[in-house]
């Protein structure tokens, strides 16, 4: 069998797994965010933190949750990171710098992962489990809670109430995230990863001398990596290393676990605003958009320029022969269209085109299918822009689900758009002409460039996968990009939440004959045109100084 056609089953492989799960977990999740029930276990939570799970909060309420219960998180990942020397199971690691303490506590409770450190020689047990592990989970029920919000807004009437911040939170993680890890997490370990809290102790030989290596809870935290969008890793070679990912049966399923719920919220968005077509639509942009994009990775990296190509089958630099070109196309798809940010392969030796997908799938807004809850509001905010334009072009107001789009909510709805550009581009503009950041590139012209765009890229977006290459862990660099991750991630879900807010305290608009279907294939087109159309315009001119130059050049 060619590698080629061993990529397409995989990939149908992973299209039908997805297909048999997002419907039934889809359900689930709308019951879960729509039910008056708490469980026990809830009870005890909300009672620890103080709060009431039935008070309904309008949209400054809500973000006033979310920033306060981040803000907390963010401390106490810094606190745990500088007392790390301190504490039991810190495997003898120091205490973590300042400024890189700052750079992990952003980038974990933003769900964005970047880690600017060796994994295995910087984080002890405590700091992994207790700090790492327990912000995979809590970050990504709040991109949950946020989606859910919206799409409350989008469903309810003559109301500013958009549900209970600390309900979905709990819920989220008490429900979903969590019984599904421990499901994944024994499927991980059957597959060989480990998952132990064993010491530093040393293991054959390695170029002449011994080689070190320390366990750790890596099942468990991988599959909330994964499942959570969140990236990182408990080892410096992320998902490409055999503690965490032994084999091609283990890789397909990490990358089930990355596109699952963000898939899946298409169906409970559907269910929760009363039209599974609407859900089906927006699954049927997503989806077009993944398939597209991993189709065009696998032709490139596939593609044979010059006799090191022929032999090896196609670009295998940088790629684990155990996952080989078709594995490492897909994760590499998944993770950067998503906001997961784990990788199994080095993206910066892909091809000069095959590392611009990577780059332009995360400037999309991740939302093909995008992170966990993430995805779904940027995509939901890329429909109603969308509907927007169609509107202009044919003289009418525009309308989604009932709701009319006016001033204030495509205001809102283009301060999300243009955040996360003007950081990328902002960022990447400054860093390029001091004179001190330019130092921590391996690499000169195109190639160098792209090593800093996409390190910003990641950052802002909330991914957390880098291009390799790069000396990140700078003053500079940790400040700047745990800037950019923390603007990233929370600025948006001010205006998604203030969105959110005035859509709930319309009266739906009956629809009429002049009323453009939302559920069609017309529209769905004109979503997808849309989405790359403005993520084109705003981000060539970066992309022509890198990888498409670099492409061009090869």
């Amino acid at each position: 069998m060619s590698p080629q056609i061993a990529g397409v089953l995989q990939m149908l492989a992973l299209i039908a797994a997805l297909a048999l799960a997002c419907r039934p977990l889809g359900d689930f999740m709308a019951r879960v965010y729509s039910s008056d029930r708490h469980l026990r276990v809830e009870k005890w939570i909300y009672k620890g933190i103080g709060a009431n799970p039935n008070v309904e909060m309008r949209w400054p309420a809500y973000l006033r949750g979310v920033l306060a219960f981040s803000a907390v998180s963010v401390l106490f990942l810094y606190a745990l990171q500088r007392l790390q020397g301190s504490l039991p199971g810190s495997l003898g690691f120091a205490s973590i710098d300042p400024d890189q303490a700052f750079n992990t506590a952003a980038s974990f409770v933003a769900n964005t992962n970047w880690q600017s450190y060796y994994g295995e020689q910087a984080m002890g047990h405590v700091v992994q489990t207790g700090g790492l592990a327990v912000q995979n989970f809590v970050s990504a029920a709040v991109g949950m809670a946020v989606a859910v919000a919206l799409v409350r807004g989008l469903a309810r009437s003559r109301t500013g109430e958009l549900g209970n911040f600390w309900s979905d939170l709990v819920r989220g993680t008490v429900r979903i995230l969590l019984p599904i890890s421990v499901i994944g997490a024994l499927v991980l370990v059957a597959c060989g990863a480990i998952q132990n809290f064993a010491s530093i102790h040393e293991v054959g030989q390695f170029m002449g001398g011994t080689q070190q290596w320390n366990g750790g809870a890596v099942a468990s935290q991988e599959v909330i990596k994964e499942l959570g969008t969140n990236g990182g890793g408990y080892f410096n070679a992320n998902s490409a290393h055999p503690f965490e990912n032994p084999g091609g049966l283990s890789n397909l399923f990490e990358i089930f676990l990355i596109l699952l719920i963000p898939f899946a919220l298409t169906r409970t968005f559907g269910r929760m605003v009363g039209s599974l077509k609407q859900g089906y639509a927006v699954l049927g942009v997503m989806a077009t958009i993944w398939i597209g994009f991993t189709a065009l990775m696998m032709w490139t990296e596939f593609a044979h320029h010059g006799p090191a190509f022929d032999i090896a089958g196609g670009a295998m630099e940088g790629k684990e022969t155990r996952f080989g070109i078709a594995g490492s196309s897909l994760f590499s798809v998944a993770t950067t269209l998503t906001s997961t940010g784990a990788v199994n392969s080095f993206h910066s030796s892909f091809t000069g085109f095959g590392g611009g997908i990577t780059m332009l799938g995360m400037q999309l807004g991740e939302i093909a299918p995008g992170g966990v809850g993430s995805g779904l509001y940027g995509m939901l905010i890329m429909a109603i822009i969308a509907v927007f334009i169609a509107g202009l072009m044919v003289g009418r107001t525009p309308e989604y689900l009932g709701k009319k789009i006016g001033t204030r909510e495509i205001k809102l709805a283009a301060c999300y758009i243009l955040i996360t550009p003007a950081l990328v581009l902002g960022f990447t503009a400054a860093a390029m002409a001091l004179p001190t950041p330019g130092d921590s590139m391996t690499n000169s012209g195109a190639h160098g460039f792209s090593e800093i765009l996409y390190a910003y890229t990641s950052g802002a977006n909330n991914n957390g996968s880098a291009f390799a290459g790069l000396n990140a862990d700078t003053q500079w660099f940790n400040t700047t990009i745990g800037i950019a991750m923390l603007l990233g991630r929370f600025l948006p879900m001010v205006f998604v939440l203030a969105l959110a807010g005035s859509l709930a305290q319309q009266k739906p608009v009956p629809a009429t004959a002049g009323t453009l279907r939302t559920d069609k294939p017309l529209y769905s087109g004109l979503l997808v045109g849309t989405i790359l159309i403005i993520t084109g315009l705003t981000y060539f001119p970066a992309l022509a100084l890198g990888p498409l130059a670099e492409g061009l050049a090869s």
